[in-house]
């Protein structure tokens, strides 16, 4: 299923698509502790909260382009603090980083509280609490959601041998769904932005102790945002796939699909559900593993958001192969693997051999540089060019800035730099 840009329509086509962001992000108060007031912001289509209620999450709208979702995310961001900045209270903050600032334990951190027919997403939490830990459920970061335009599924659907359309986008979503599977080590080392943890994450005493990690990603590493066990998916079609899933459900190792924590997930249209997804079929393609960026005051630069565009252009460039169970242990593998800090002496298998995280994210730079001076792309070579430069040049990856800045006294330097955004708004 993979695009044959060689044709001048799919050319012309290519980097049309819908765009949307969600960001997780804590309510904290100014002297660094979690915030325990109720979630402020009513129904809020846009503003709601994901495992705790002081986790604010922020969706933006769907867009045809990465810079209007951009903005957008940075309007509802800016709304949201001038909202925490009012409260009575004496204002709340959003926290810039991934990692959790101080916590006093499982009980200073709140689960979520839902009433009436919603009353089973608090339930849900609360299982999700018990069997995982509160602690780990504090992890915030990015989703970045994508889809195709109509335009560019039909270009590929008429090359095609394929007879029926949904059948043919529903394979295009799940090869892509395999191909970034594989390269989401590759999306980890360039965007991971949490090597510091406060110690009380680990110890309910060491509140102020400064943790600098082996890791560059601490949710992604392997003491990060996992299931207890390694899911293994069948992409052969559809069916096969929400088979899978429905499967880890009925023998319990799974509660809900929302309980897959997996680098890629394949999402429907309207409510997100698996029967739904089974029912009508892929619509878009959510990407999970993205750090929160602190030297962002949104949380991301639209910088990396267009490179996994173009990451996924060429990915669907290249030749679809089988994903067998052997390879996708190995890709989960080397996602907690690209989560570590020294991407010299850390290496992942990739495509059988064994590289350096460093050198691998070097390799497939030069081939996507290759795929768009192929085609005459410009706009995507400058594109890599911006992520070419943190392999090139240490000082320009987020993990050195941050572990450079951020080593000592992680919390209290992380509260200057949420109220200086602030101010800046």
């Amino acid at each position: 299923m993979s695009f044959n840009f060689d044709n001048k329509n799919i050319i012309k086509n290519m980097y049309k698509g819908s765009f949307g962001i969600e960001k997780e992000s804590l309510r904290v108060q100014k002297d660094g502790f979690l915030a325990h007031t109720a979630h402020p912001f009513g129904n809020n289509t846009h503003i709601d909260r994901d495992f705790c209620e002081n986790q604010v999450e922020i969706v933006t709208d769907v867009f045809d382009d990465t810079g209007s979702a951009f903005s957008q995310l940075s309007e509802l961001h800016n709304n949201v603090i001038k909202k925490l900045n009012s409260l009575e209270t004496g204002g709340e903050i959003l926290w810039l980083f991934s990692n959790s600032p101080y916590v006093k334990g499982e009980n200073d951190i709140p689960i979520a509280s839902f009433k009436g027919s919603l009353k089973g997403k608090e339930i849900y939490r609360k299982y999700l609490a018990e069997k995982y830990g509160k602690k780990k459920m504090l992890f915030s970061g990015i989703h970045f959601n994508f889809s195709f335009a109509d335009e560019l599924i039909e270009c590929g659907f008429k090359e095609s041998k394929s007879i029926n359309f949904a059948d043919y986008k529903n394979s295009l979503y799940l090869e892509l769904a395999k191909k970034m599977t594989k390269y989401s080590w590759l999306i980890v080392y360039l965007t991971a932005a949490s090597p510091i943890m406060d110690g009380s994450y680990f110890d309910d005493s060491a509140i102020g102790k400064d943790v600098v990690t082996p890791f560059s990603s601490v949710r992604c590493s392997e003491i990060g945002y996992w299931n207890e066990f390694t899911p293994i998916l069948n992409y052969d079609s559809l069916e096969s796939y929400v088979g899978g899933i429905q499967q880890y459900i009925a023998d319990g190792l799974l509660k809900s699909a929302s309980e897959l924590y997996y680098p890629i997930r394949l999402k429907p249209l309207g409510a997100n559900s698996i029967e739904n997804l089974e029912k009508t079929g892929v619509n878009h393609i959510e990407l999970r593993m993205l750090d929160l960026n602190p030297l962002s005051p949104v949380g991301i630069f639209k910088e990396d958001m267009d490179f996994l565009h173009m990451l996924i252009l060429y990915l669907t460039s290249l030749e679809d192969k089988t994903f067998p169970e052997s390879e996708q242990i190995c890709a989960i593998k080397n996602v907690k693997q690209a989560a570590k800090y020294d991407d010299e002496k850390t290496f992942i298998d990739f495509g059988g051999e064994k590289f350096s995280v460093k050198s691998a994210a070097y390799n497939v730079l030069c081939d996507m540089n290759k795929f768009f001076e192929k085609h005459n792309q410009d706009k995507a070579l400058n594109i890599i060019d911006y992520q070419m430069n943190k392999i090139t040049d240490k000082n320009k990856r987020y993990v050195e800035i941050i572990r450079k800045n951020y080593s000592k006294n992680y919390v209290e330097n992380g509260i200057r730099l949420s109220l200086k955004y602030a101010d800046e708004e």
